[in-house]
């Protein structure tokens, strides 16, 4: 049984197996809302399936990700008895159908009869007497750990949903507010994942060093949720700190990369910082296996800042120095740094995010930054949501 919902839950169309299996023709069905067709059983006062179906639809509506429900008990009314609710048993499985911009424009929702398959099991030893009675009693017990399987499935959502609003809440409170670095304009974004994964490992971070130099940082930890939200705040805090105090950003890594053997999840964590000097208009810069930073030029070219790239931190076996790179810069240039969740897609060359990256700011390198930001974000993460999050800074240097 296969039908197409809009995301108001309207049936769009269905197949013929599913006009079968319900017993509904194609008019009492298309165009009509889907619980209009096929309310609850008003004589169960504790049938969920209504409920358990509609929150299933409206998350896949909202996340764009598959929902595979557990067995439902769900009752139709008979169309030749009115009153009369016919028992039945659905397995059901929704999913979303994605238009060409990424938004989510159908459910498909399909399902399964297993009513007979319940009642066959109940008959499978062959003993007619008592068919019903063992009918009966494997239908309630199927039932019952269904419903149970529901509950526990809806108790770990609501509990992963407060988790990453913690989480969330947390790194809110340790990522620093944007702060004026002189005559120099800035501005900083943070955007979570809009599904439950990747969510709360990125960080920036603004420094304001003696004698004209500003040192700006951008992370990401692997994982997500509190643990992610956690580590994120430790290395965040040791970066700012070494900044302060060594020689440069190669430097300042080494230490952190020190630092991070010893916290949990911190292995693998990549970091991009560079230290901008603004009496020389230079830039010293380093990097533990992170995507590079774009300088886009006053005349609209774009370099990406790599040659100073080294593995992640924690990723080696011994400790060794790592590298550093210089360029020098121009006034009314402007330096980005990034997170992947900006250019990284599934099943995409990175090179692929870059070059949009490139072709973005080229076309918007007179742009104010906190305009420039919210442009970034706007034509380069999915318009369905990412589904990873990503922290963003965009300096005019």
């Amino acid at each position: 049984m296969v039908a197409l919902l809009t995301p108001e839950l309207v049936y769009a169309d269905v197949n013929e197996e599913f006009l079968r299996q319900s017993g509904r023709s194609r008019e009492q069905v298309v165009g009509r809302r889907l619980f209009e067709v096929f309310p609850d059983n008003p004589n169960d006062p504790a049938a969920t399936g209504r409920r358990n179906l509609e929150a299933s639809l409206r998350r896949v509506a909202a996340t764009g990700e598959r929902d595979t429900m557990a067995m439902q008990r769900y009752d139709v009314e008979s169309l030749e008895r009115p009153g009369h609710w016919e028992q039945r048993y659905w397995s059901p499985i929704n999913a979303p159908v994605l238009g060409p911009d990424g938004r989510v424009v159908l459910l498909l929702h399909r399902v399964e009869e297993v009513t007979e398959l319940i009642r066959a099991r109940g008959r499978s030893d062959g003993a007619s007497r008592d068919a019903g009675g063992r009918s009966a009693v494997l239908e309630a017990e199927l039932y019952s750990r269904a419903r149970e399987l529901q509950e526990v499935n809806e108790r770990l959502r609501h509990a992963h949903a407060r988790e990453r609003e913690v989480a969330l809440a947390l790194q809110d409170a340790m990522l620093p507010a944007p702060r004026p670095m002189g005559h120099h304009r800035s501005a900083v974004r943070y955007r979570p994942a809009t599904g439950a994964l990747n969510v709360c490992g990125d960080w920036y971070d603004l420094v304001e060093l003696p004698g004209e130099r500003t040192v700006v940082a951008v992370g990401d930890v692997v994982g997500h949720g509190l643990s992610a939200a956690g580590v994120m705040g430790q290395l965040r805090s040791a970066l700012s700190a070494a900044s302060r105090v060594s020689a440069g950003p190669a430097q300042a890594l080494e230490v952190v990369d020190l630092y991070a053997r010893s916290v949990d999840g911190a292995e693998s964590t990549t970091v991009m910082t560079a230290c901008i000097d603004w009496g020389s208009r230079s830039m010293t810069y380093s990097s533990a296996g992170h995507p590079p930073p774009a300088l886009l030029r006053r005349d609209g070219a774009v370099e990406f800042l790599d040659r100073a790239t080294d593995p992640p931190l924690g990723a080696r076996p011994e400790h060794a120095a790592r590298p550093e790179a210089t360029v020098a810069f121009a006034a009314g240039d402007t330096l980005v740094l990034y997170t992947d969740g900006l250019v990284e897609r599934r099943g995409e060359d990175i090179d692929t995010g870059l070059g949009r990256l490139a072709t973005t700011l080229a076309a918007h390198r007179a742009t104010d930054p906190e305009e420039l930001a919210d442009v970034l974000l706007f034509e380069l993460l999915p318009s369905g949501g990412a589904t990873d999050d990503t922290a963003l800074v965009v300096i005019r240097l």
